[in-house]
């Protein structure tokens, strides 16, 4: 079986508070994108899963520890399931990226090899092991309201991204480790998500907290973002998660395609692809 496993980008990202387990509220209007992994995966005979990794951003992975390793470990010790399986993953989603590669991995194993509902309990032990963005991957696109609760974005918009991925990796716990101001909490504005050109500027008139942060570390990023809104046809440019990719959004493919060609002009050894919400 080949399993498509996508990647997720941060439309907005507010923190609002630091809890007492030293995890972030957040909040977030995000979508998947159909930039993705291929998984190939099999129930196997033995007493361990054989985790194979292939692809441009394989050599970056920890073959002993990984997310894919963790859940199925986990599964088997919460008895819900009791098989191993050979899994060979070709990674096309940038690492260390705020792209949400090794959690879209875990989620995606998990869902193919459970045939029963998970509990809430079982759910959020294994949210724990394997990081809050886990529950973001059952919807395509939503609005994260708190780490406890999604709303679901019946209405889907399209959007295309150019994206790219410099030569910077973010520790994503060191990123929040140094957030000092946190934002207002927000409400789910179900009136503008209606309609793509409200949502448009809803987004705009947003932002990620994580990026000033990262900006201040990497003061190169502030110069791709910038780069990245002059071209023609963007409405906007952000970092995703605590980053290093950055994204524009765009509404015309066309116009993201010449962006991107463009851009690789500026950045010729810098991973520059286009995306588009799923």
């Amino acid at each position: 079986m080949v399993l498509s496993s996508y990647s997720k980008i941060n439309l907005s990202l507010l923190v609002n508070s630091k809890q007492k387990s030293g995890l972030h509220n957040i909040q977030s209007y995000f979508c998947l994108i159909n930039l993705k992994d291929k998984i190939k995966i099999k129930k196997i005979d033995g007493k361990s899963d054989k985790i194979n990794f292939t692809g441009p951003f394989s050599k970056l992975i920890n073959k002993k520890d990984n997310s894919i390793k963790s859940v199925l470990v986990l599964l088997r010790k919460l008895k819900l399931i009791s098989s191993c399986y050979s899994v060979a993953v070709k990674k096309n989603i940038p690492v260390f990226a705020g792209l949400g590669g090794g959690t879209s991995n875990a989620f995606t194993v998990m869902k193919y090899v459970l045939r029963k509902k998970l509990s809430k309990k079982n759910f959020n032990i294994i949210k724990k092991k394997i990081g809050s963005d886990l529950e973001l991957f059952f919807y395509n696109q939503g609005f994260l309201k708190n780490l406890g609760s999604i709303i679901n974005q019946k209405i889907k918009q399209t959007f295309f991204f150019v994206l790219i991925k410099p030569p910077i990796k973010c520790s994503t716990r060191e990123i929040y480790l140094k957030i000092k101001k946190y934002s207002s909490k927000t409400i789910f504005n179900k009136k503008a998500v209606k309609k793509r050109t409200s949502f448009l500027n809803l987004l705009i008139n947003n932002k990620n907290d994580l990026q000033s942060v990262v900006e201040k570390k990497y003061p190169r990023l502030k110069t791709i973002l910038n780069n990245i809104s002059l071209q023609k046809g963007c409405y906007f440019s952000r970092m995703t998660g605590s980053g290093s990719v950055c994204y524009g959004v765009f509404i015309n493919l066309n116009a993201a395609k010449k962006a991107r060609i463009n851009l690789k002009k500026i950045y010729p050894k810098f991973w520059i692809s286009i995306a588009k919400t799923v």
